[in-house]
């Protein structure tokens, strides 16, 4: 009976343990033009954080006050924390001027590192310009 008690409490304790790992990260969505001619056509606003659980990032956001309706929003890996870097993982977001974004996604050993470096971002794209509305880093 000891035994078997000692085990619940070690299970208990290990998933309490578990869930006290997740991390939260946050960011501010805010307009950037890639390009100096695409200035004028960048507007809008958004937040969004994200809850590591061990490999796992949840992503839940809103925007709203896009010019052009949203066409898509990617999580992109950065070479330094407010550096460009490419799309690693494509999300759910509402194909509106305003809306939510969502995802899950699993990241490997090295993307877990880049991302509690800073240099983890969200980027939500509309149909103009189309190189990327909404930009933001994923920070503790």
């Amino acid at each position: 009976m000891a035994y078997a008690r000692y085990i619940a409490v070690s299970i208990i304790g290990a998933g309490l343990l578990y869930a006290q790992s997740a991390e939260t990260y946050k960011t501010r969505l805010s307009p950037i033009a890639a390009t100096g001619q695409a200035r004028a056509q960048v507007s809008g606003l958004g937040n969004a954080t994200a809850v590591l659980n061990g490999a796992k990032l949840t992503i839940t956001g809103t925007f709203d006050g896009l010019k052009t309706p949203a066409t898509a929003v990617k999580l992109h890996e950065g070479v330094a924390l407010g550096a460009r870097g490419p799309a690693i993982r494509d999300l759910t977001i509402t194909k509106a001027p305003n809306g939510n974004l969502s995802g899950a996604v699993d990241l490997n050993p090295q993307e877990v590192e880049h991302l509690r470096q800073g240099r983890l971002y969200l980027q939500i794209y509309s149909e103009k310009p189309a190189d990327g509305t909404l930009w933001g880093w994923l920070i503790k």
